[in-house]
Order: structure tokens, then C-alpha cells, then sequence
């Protein structure tokens, strides 16, 4: 249950709330939502193209940017000015962050390495690749200590 105070709101004036009273008070019609600064077409752009350019993982403009553009363009896309083009930015830069992240893993596994850096990654970007990576570990262990794929000896629990 989800209990508190907030308010009072006066009507005109912009107020920042949490983003599920935000979501709700906009499906009741009660509220106009401000998108985050970040949220302009230039901007995403930006963000885009230097992600794109960059080997390493450059700084999101918030670390839920995925999660915050689903919501927001999910309930209130007519309160988002291009909110097609942003949709599609958000997307192109996901998925560049994504491929990234596959070559990384590729080349981690490949040149045997022990450790890796997650500078820049958001939680849900790790969580997407979480799975394969810890695999990835384990069959690495597996190999380097000669164990055979039926023996039950594994380097951690998760």
C-alpha cells in the first residue's frame, strides 16, 4: 500500500512528483506532464551520435532513460513534443549501447579475462546481458580448471 501527503497542488503551476503519481493523476486526466529536460529530439540526438562514436559507454542523461521513455511515451506521449522521433532515438542509442555490450562480453570471454568494467551502464542494461555473462563465467571456470561439463563443482553460487 502506497500511503503519504503530497500537495497541495495548486492548478497552473508545475510541481515534480513521484513518476507513478504523475502516470496516475495523467490517466485520470487531473495533470499535463512535463517531460525531463533531456527528453528534446536535439538533445537525444546528441546523446545518439556521441554513443556512437565513443568505444567506451557514455554517460545516459538519467540512469532509468529506458524505463522513464517507455512510461512516459506509453501514457503521455500528447504531452511530448516529437514524441515518435524520441521514441526512435531512444531506441537507436539502446540498441548502439546494446551492441556494445555484446562485443564487450565477446571480447571479455575471448581474452580470458577476470574482471570487466560496467562504467556508464545502467541497471537494466546489465540485467539484460546478466544471464549470459554469469553462463559465460561459469563455462570459463569450467575450462580453465579442466572440470567436465557433468561435474557438479561450480565457482559461485548465485
Amino acid at each position: 500500500v502506497l500511503q503519504g501527503d503530497l500537495g497541495p497542488f495548486n492548478p497552473g503551476l508545475p510541481v515534480e512528483v513521484p513518476v507513478w503519481l504523475a502516470i496516475n493523476l495523467k490517466q485520470r486526466q487531473k495533470c499535463r506532464l512535463i517531460p525531463p529536460e533531456w527528453m528534446d529530439v536535439g538533445k537525444l540526438e546528441e546523446i545518439r551520435d556521441q554513443e556512437r562514436k565513443e568505444d567506451t559507454f557514455t554517460p545516459m542523461p538519467s540512469p532509468y532513460y529506458m524505463e522513464l521513455t517507455k512510461l512516459l511515451l506509453n501514457y503521455a506521449s500528447d504531452n511530448i513534443p516529437r514524441a515518435d522521433e524520441i521514441r526512435t532515438l531512444v531506441k537507436d542509442t539502446w540498441d548502439t549501447r546494446m551492441a556494445k555490450l555484446r562485443l564487450s562480453a565477446d571480447s571479455f570471454v575471448r581474452q580470458q579475462e577476470s574482471h570487466a568494467k560496467l562504467d556508464n551502464l545502467t541497471l537494466m542494461e546489465i540485467n539484460t546481458t546478466g544471464t549470459f555473462l554469469t553462463q559465460a563465467l561459469d563455462h570459463m571456470y569450467k575450462l580453465r580448471t579442466n572440470l567436465q561439463p557433468g561435474e557438479s563443482s561450480h565457482s559461485q553460487d548465485f
